[in-house]
């Protein structure tokens, strides 16, 4: 079984560097099209088993799907102060957890949640734009300096190794988690992504994850994006801000006192 599993392991890497994708007419890969990843990772980026949803009467609804996590080696490094920040999110996940509040999800998670996301590419630019709450960023592919301000999808500057886009993200603010389980990073976030084209419809993405106020040591995730081909595949309306209003502002807009409030400060 052994030899086996070392011959199929020897074969799918020779077909892997054996395969060569489409190009533009600059020379470079064509990654144009719709995205979407596959599996558990926006609930824990982690290896983690199933587990109840929040609440009891919602039964199998909203549980958590079992998964085997995207982060080599398992576990993410985290300083102990870190640590126990992240198990603080954890017990507060069902009403911390950015995603729930509608905000963006910053880089790496837009590229693992359960929606797709499009690459429109140019030589000067490639644009991703995500099918949740309307995300989108611009991969600079020129050098336009450092960051000028934090922002939630951060500052993206992207180069070709060959066939593989890398692209270099800085400058995202602290307020992102990295999916629903309270992993989290601080604004010194550093994130370097590669897409590799795999096979026609396959793309691998590696993340290599800094952050020293955080981690111990700069770790990885990968995983493969799969290309929609079905007939009429687009990117449809996914604007979560109406959903997550009450949450968040039901407080301020039906008691008086507030609303009162309101009134005098205009």
């Amino acid at each position: 079984m052994a030899v086996f599993a070392l011959s199929f392991v020897v074969s799918l890497s020779a077909q892997t560097a054996a395969y060569k994708p489409a190009h533009l007419a600059d020379g470079k890969p064509d990654l144009n099209g719709i995205w979407e990843a596959l599996g558990s990772a926006n609930w824990d980026i982690e290896p983690h088993p199933s587990a109840p949803g929040p609440v009891w009467w919602l039964a199998a609804d909203f549980a958590i799907p079992p998964g085997r996590g995207i982060v080599e080696g398992g576990a993410i490094p985290y300083l102990p102060a870190a640590l126990e920040q992240k198990k603080k999110n954890f017990a507060n996940r069902f009403v911390d957890d950015p995603e729930i509040k509608c905000f963006l999800p910053g880089v790496p998670r837009a590229n693992y949640m359960p929606y797709p996301f499009q690459i429109v590419q140019s030589q000067k630019n490639i644009l991703m734009s995500y099918e949740y709450d309307g995300a989108v960023r611009v991969i600079d592919m020129g050098n336009p300096g450092p960051a000028p301000v934090d922002s939630w999808m951060g500052w993206s500057i992207g180069h070709w190794e060959g066939d593989t886009l890398v692209v270099d993200v800085t400058g995202q603010n602290d307020k992102t988690w990295f999916d629903r389980a309270g992993n989290f990073h601080s604004g010194e976030l550093h994130v370097t992504e590669r897409y590799t084209p795999y096979a026609p419809d396959i793309l691998m993405y590696e993340a290599t994850i800094e952050d020293p106020k955080t981690f111990s040591r700069p770790w990885k995730i990968s995983l493969p994006l799969y290309k929609h081909v079905e007939k009429g595949a687009q990117l449809l309306d996914f604007r979560c801000v109406p959903y997550a209003e009450d949450l968040m502002y039901d407080k301020l807009r039906k008691h008086p006192k507030y609303s009162n409030e309101s009134q005098e400060q205009k």
